[in-house]
This record gives structure tokens, C-alpha cells and sequence, in this order.
């Protein structure tokens, strides 16, 4: 099914034009006026509004209003010949996805086009997937879609039921946590505890007493007994987070209880048996660890009986609009906000960023922008300044070509007074010359089918004469 594109445009040679260029790929509705095309879109779902900012009388921008109050509001596109930075940045506030200046550039608009449907058909299958999550499963609190991601979601199912202990190892902000979690929850143990240890936030002193417990007296400020980590998760989960922080004489003790399942408590020679589920995180490299004498090989050997490593967020970008919209919904509630939705050029520039920080800093960002937001979407205007100002995507803006791309590639010279169709014939005529006179290769590199090429060859013979 063809995706649908609205064109609004008081000049017909410009709706003629881009209608014949587009329908091939495209269901092409072309109207003159706002009225028109609000009633078009009260009536039928459009995927790609693309609507000039001067309508007459009429003003484009109120036009994307209006379309941004649907139910299912389409992808907005601007375009003019009065065009600005004030007034492209006005454009984006109002929801549109690009801004564009006339005279167009056909290969930039097909280029955006295609980039944009893209886009809307990854944020209707992260919509479908996320009202299909299964609260109870254990893994409602891991959203992915990705390929990297199925693997693990897998493995957790077929480890979960089991005892075997578990290394999870990831970058910091990557959901270790969490995976531990759903470890925990898909498990025989679900109803006992799962507790959790942060051995990077404790002193080597403290590490010993905080684990196994100790009694009274056994050191000074040692006022009574207490219960160390290992039996409060009696018949449940230990989470042993950042393993790779704690010293050696400590690694020696955790051996032996993972080896004889008991503890014993810091001034007490009594063997306390618990009955404790294992699962160890680390963002570092503990087998560089074993080979510099930091970490005990034995203790990485009873830790690694499953092995789970988890990909960083810029290796399984197609999550990343999933989460960001799982987020909103989530921080909103959190932050006594009225419902949000992240406009399309923030999806877009969280899509292209490479987020170091992974999903921790993601969701963090996403924080930031439901908070500043004082509207019912979230712009790149709301989100951090190191987001706006991310070479990522500047780079990935980049990837339209721009006219002096086009000079370079094509030997193509735009001046103002080139109408459309000429600009469209001659890219062609540039096209077929560089690649020889290759109607497939030509239509490749325009970015187009080989079978709109030859139409559009065909309806011009007189300048395509020499290659048919």
C-alpha cells in the first residue's frame, strides 16, 4: 500500500509537477487551498502533508496546526519561497518535520519524501509493538524491537527458569538492571526478594558486613547484629551490580559462597546457608581483569556460567523512537505533566544521535523535554542543547542533497528562473550521461524505479532522444 501525500499549493505548475513526479511512489492527492485540504484530511488518513506557507489569503503554518490536532496527525513538510531561519524555526515549533525553499529541488524532495515515509513507518511499527507489550511478562520494563535485541530477549526467557548464575556485561546506561530484573520475574522465584547491590558505591571496608552481614560487637560501631545482602535474598535474587569494583579479599569470600551456598556473617564462625540466585553486572572487561591479576579467574569462571552481553543504543538505533515514546508517557505521569508527544524532528534527532550515555542518558533527555515543553509536543527546542547541537545530526541533515552537491555530482547550474520540470530533465539527462547511458544504474542513482525513469523518458522523447 502507497503511501499518501497532500500537496498544497496555490500555483498549479507546482501541484502538476510534483503530482507527476511522485505518483508512482505515492498516493498523490493535490489541492489549492487550506479548506480543501482540511476537509481532504477529515475524510481520509494522509501519511505526508507537504504544504506551501503562502496559500493566498491563507497561512500554511495555521494549515499544520490544524493537521497536528488529528487523531493521527501526518508528517508535515513546509515549503516556501520567502524562506528564513526565523521562519523555519517557527515551522518546527508548529510541528513540521522539514523546511523547505523554493524553487524545489526535486531530488531533495524525493530524497525527504522517502525519508520521511520511512520514518512514519517505523514510529506506527514501534506504536504497534509497545501496545502489544505484556505487562506481566517479565519483560515489560525492556523495550526493543531491534535484531540485536531479540537474542537477549530470548536468552533470558531460556535462562530465567533455571539456577544458573548469570553475568550480564554492558556499558554503563545500557538496562543491566533490568535485565536482571526480568531474570528475576520470569523465574521460580519470583514471589521471594530480588536485591540489589551497587559494589561500585561501597568501601572495601564495608563491603564484607554489607554482603554477609556481622554481629554485634564484631568491629567498632558495631552496635547489634545485622543481616548482611546474601540472607535478605533468601530464596530470591542477588544482584551483584559493577563486580568487577570489588577487592580480592572480598572476591575470595564471595567464592566460597557461591561454592558452598552458605555466608558467614563479619565475627561469627557459624556457616548460615542460603539458598541465593546470582546475577553480576559489569561495564567492565573482567577476562583483561584476570590477565592483569585484578580479578580472580575462579570467581570469573562460577560468575560466568551464562553470559549476556548487551549491545550499547547506537548499535540498535531502531529502538530508540520506541523507548523515547514509552518514556514521554512514563515522565509525564512521573512529573504531573499533561500527556506529550515528541514531534517529528525531535524523533528525528534523537533517531541520528550516537547517545553515549545509552538508554540511561536517553531517557534523561527525554526528561528534560517533557519538563520544558509548555505545549502539547516536544520540539528540538525542548530537548538538552548538546542534542541541538549534535554534529550527528548535522551530519544526518546532510544526507539531502543540496544544490551544490547536485552541481558537483551532476554539472547541474540552479538559478532561480529553472522552473521543476526542467531542473527534473536535466538531472536525468546528467544521470544517464554519467552512468553511460544505463537506464537501470540512471534510475538508482536519481533515487527512482526504472520504470518511472523510462516514463518519464518517454513523455519528453525530444530530449531523451539519443538514449531511447
Amino acid at each position: 500500500m502507497l503511501p499518501v501525500l497532500l500537496i498544497v499549493d496555490d500555483e498549479k505548475s507546482t501541484r502538476d509537477a510534483l503530482r507527476l513526479a511522485l505518483e508512482d511512489d505515492y498516493e498523490v492527492y493535490a489541492v489549492s487551498n487550506g479548506k480543501a485540504a482540511c476537509s481532504l484530511m477529515d475524510s481520509e488518513p494522509v501519511d505526508i502533508l507537504l504544504t506551501d506557507l503562502r496559500l493566498g489569503g491563507e497561512n500554511g503554518m495555521a494549515l499544520i496546526d490544524y493537521a497536528q490536532g488529528l487523531p493521527n496527525p501526518p508528517t508535515c513538510i513546509m515549503m516556501t519561497a520567502y524562506g528564513s531561519a526565523d521562519t523555519a524555526a517557527e515551522a518546527r515549533r508548529h510541528g513540521a518535520y522539514y523546511f523547505l525553499t523554493k524553487p524545489l529541488n526535486l531530488d531533495e524532495v524525493e530524497l525527504l519524501l522517502r525519508r520521511a515515509a520511512h520514518t512514519r513507518s517505523l514510529e506506527a511499527r514501534n506504536e504497534e509493538l509497545t501496545s502489544r507489550l505484556n505487562p506481566s511478562g517479565g519483560l515489560d520494563s525492556m523495550l526493543g524491537d531491534s535484531p540485536q535485541m531479540q537474542p537477549i530477549f530470548n536468552r533470558i526467557r531460556q535462562v530465567a527458569p533455571t539456577t544458573a548464575t548469570v553475568l550480564i556485561q554492558g556499558e554503563t546506561g545500557t538496562g543491566k538492571e533490568l535485565v536482571a530484573r526480568a531474570i528475576h520475574s520470569l523465574s521460580p522465584r519470583s514471589k521471594a526478594r530480588f536485591v540489589a547491590v551497587n559494589c561500585a558505591a561501597l568501601s572495601p571496608q564495608l563491603m564484607e558486613s554489607e554482603l554477609f552481614g556481622h554481629e554485634k560487637g564484631s568491629f567498632t560501631g558495631a552496635m547489634q547484629r545485622r543481616i548482611g545482602r546474601f540472607e535478605e535474598a533468601d530464596g530470591g535474587t542477588i544482584f551483584l551490580d559493577e563486580i568487577g569494583e570489588i577487592d580480592i579479599p572480598t572476591q575470595v569470600k564471595l567464592l566460597r559462597v557461591l561454592a558452598e551456598r552458605s555466608i558467614e556473617r563479619v565475627g561469627s564462625n557459624t556457616a548460615i546457608p542460603v539458598n541465593v540466585r546470582v546475577v553480576a553486572a559489569t561495564n567492565r572487561n573482567l577476562e583483561e581483569m584476570v590477565k592483569q591479576g585484578t580479578f580472580r579467574l575462579d570467581l570469573y569462571q562460577r560468575l560466568n556460567v551464562i553470559s549476556l552481553r548487551l549491545p550499547p543504543l547506537r548499535e540498535r538505533a531502531g529502538d530508540v523512537i520506541l523507548m523515547a515514546n514509552a518514556f514521554v508517557q512514563e515522565l509525564c505521569r512521573e512529573n504531573n505533566k499533561p500527556a506529550k508527544t515528541l514531534s517529528r524532528p525531535a524523533l528525528d534527532l534523537l533517531r541520528h544521535f550516537s547517545w553515549p550515555g545509552n538508554v540511561r542518558q536517553l531517557r534523561t533527555a527525554v526528561e528534560h523535554g517533557v519538563v520544558m515543553s509548555d505545549s502539547a509536543f516536544i520540539t528540538p527546542e525542548d530537548l538538552p542543547e548538546y542534542l541541538q547541537k549534535s554534529s550527528d545530526f548535522s551530519q544526518n541533515d546532510s544526507q539531502v542533497p543540496s544544490q551544490s552537491h547536485l552541481h558537483t555530482e551532476f554539472g547541474l547550474d540552479f538559478t532561480p528562473s529553472f522552473n521543476l520540470q526542467y531542473v527534473e530533465r536535466q538531472t536525468i539527462l546528467r544521470a544517464l550521461q554519467h552512468t553511460g547511458g544505463n537506464r537501470t544504474a540512471a534510475a538508482e542513482l536519481l533515487g527512482i524505479n526504472r520504470r518511472t525513469l523510462q516514463r518519464k523518458m518517454s513523455e519528453a522523447r525530444e530530449v531523451f532522444s539519443s538514449y531511447l
